[in-house]
């Protein structure tokens, strides 16, 4: 016979759940129960030893005998916290504190360690409760002291002792970082001055087998010179405005060229005539690049757009767009990022070729970057603004320090494997050296007969493939040919330099 089973009411179950959960959860809600003594003492003496033996008794060497302070009687210690002294080779110093509990006193029948570290020992001897701060302060600080003498480092010591003695901050400062010696290098003078163009000569550019160079002008022509003499081989004519960036390709016999008329031409130098025509600038062409190792062409425009050519194709394989102002020049190479641009909105991107994105944007000029340039050797390249010349490092565009001088626009920038740094400026143009950034001359060169003192500017600069000779073009319509002085030594041409503190780096 089965059993009735008692049914409640819904009412009934309800309140005693709510009953049963009350009970469950009453310790968390009301009044905390009163603590056990001796379990909270057991509690704590476990957790003193397994969280802080390490930094608990702090020794010092047997030698600090003379300067141990008096132990305070003040504090108890647990009974369970101390252990019998084993090594008469170290003594007790100072008086700590358990970091959440109680003070605990350091007395000779403390347990000690050889080697407490530096947090531990400000971590527990600034914990004190503050019931005791006043009355440890000054026993605490003597005890740190003590620590540090005896265990810390050399350096850390002979600070210690000199704040002790009364010495003064500045006798633990370092030596500023001072401006290490330039390179030598020889004085560049002028060695030959070439007329022929009859308006300002815009670019300049040396063909593969330093035979000849080739230079564009606002008149429209574009002339090739015999490096050796300087005598005229060739004129081509062929654009309807100023002609603003010339360059020789290393893999095939063409030129290229480009102008304020919007137009990027292609001569076959076998036939001196304009084999291809790159169309899509909406406006002046500035500059172009050639990329060592690809079929490409670089050209940049007033259309605040870079375009990426195909040669053979005449295809229009990327335009980088980004920049807000004209984009004034552009450099290409074959590592990672291949192309750099800056522009009048003084900015440098570093590109991407096989995304055709910005990989990096750099903005530390605070005016038009008008020219860039690569170092021939080494991973880094250098811009020119109104503002400074900034070097930088590639992958990603770290500054490395600025070119400062007299206020100039920098109109064309050159280097050489020597680490001859050349800037075209409006008056002059001043010789630096690549590493430290030292200007060791400054070249005033007289403008042509017939030209005002105004139009001594340069506009473009570039080193022959020997780098034995730099070749100016400028506003007074010529073209200057420099070379270095022989027979020229650090002797009898010294370097005019001292040593100076390195100015902080601006960007």
């Amino acid at each position: 016979m089965t059993e009735d089973v008692q049914k409640h009411s819904v009412h009934t179950l309800v309140f005693r759940s709510l009953k049963r959960t009350h009970d469950m959860f009453v310790s968390d809600q009301a009044s905390p129960v009163a603590l056990d003594e001796q379990s909270h003492k057991l509690k704590m003496a476990v957790k003193l030893k397994s969280d802080y033996n390490a930094v608990l008794h702090m020794p010092v060497l047997k030698e600090g005998k003379d300067r141990v302070p008096q132990i305070s009687n003040s504090i108890q210690v647990h009974q369970n916290y101390t252990q019998p002294v084993d090594d008469p080779e170290y003594l007790i110093t100072g008086t700590y504190a358990y970091p959440s509990g109680p003070g605990v006193a350091l007395t000779a029948d403390t347990a000690l360690h050889r080697n407490p570290s530096e947090a531990g020992v400000h971590s527990t001897a600034l914990a004190l409760p503050p019931s005791q701060v006043r009355q440890e302060a000054s026993r605490t600080a003597a005890s740190v002291a003590e620590i540090h003498r005896h265990v810390g480092g050399a350096e850390r010591s002979s600070a210690v002792s000199l704040m002790e003695g009364g010495g003064t901050r500045n006798s633990l400062m370092r030596k500023a970082p001072v401006m290490p010696k330039p390179q030598w290098h020889p004085p560049w003078k002028l060695f030959r001055v070439i007329s022929g163009h009859l308006g300002w000569v815009r670019s300049i550019a040396v063909e593969p087998g330093n035979q000849w160079f080739v230079t564009g002008s606002a008149d429209r022509t574009i002339k090739i010179w015999d490096l050796a003499s300087g005598k005229l081989k060739l004129s081509l004519t062929g654009h309807i405005s100023t002609v603003r960036g010339v360059a020789v390709s290393d893999r095939s016999p063409y030129l290229f060229s480009c102008g304020e008329d919007k137009q990027v031409k292609c001569w076959d130098l076998e036939y001196n005539k304009v084999i291809r025509h790159y169309h899509g600038h909406l406006s002046a062409v500035y500059d172009l690049d050639l990329h060592p190792t690809l079929d490409v062409l670089m050209t940049c425009s007033r259309d605040a757009t870079a375009r990426v050519w195909d040669i053979r194709t005449k295809a229009n394989v990327y335009t980088l767009t980004g920049h807000h102002n004209t984009v004034a020049t552009v450099r290409c190479q074959s590592a990672e990022p291949q192309v750099v641009t800056g522009s009048h909105d003084s900015t440098i991107r570093l590109w991407d070729l096989i995304a055709g994105k910005t990989r990096t944007t750099l903005t530390n000029h605070k005016k038009s970057v008008r020219t860039l340039v690569l170092h021939p050797r080494q991973y880094t390249f250098a811009s020119g603004s109104a503002d400074n010349i900034k070097q930088w490092m590639f992958p990603e565009g770290n500054f490395i320090q600025n070119l400062s001088g007299p206020p100039a626009i920098i109109k064309h920038l050159a280097v050489n494997s020597d680490g001859v740094l050349v800037s075209g400026a409006d008056m002059n143009h001043p010789l630096w050296d690549w590493r430290t950034g030292y200007n060791f001359q400054r070249i005033h060169a007289a403008v042509q007969p017939g030209s005002l003192d105004s139009e001594s500017g340069i506009f473009a600069c570039v080193f022959d493939r020997s780098e034995s000779r730099l070749i100016t073009a400028g506003a007074d319509k010529t073209i200057k040919v420099y070379k270095e002085e022989t027979p020229a030594s650090e002797e009898n041409h010294p370097i005019n330099w001292k040593p100076e503190i390195l100015k902080r780096k601006r960007f």
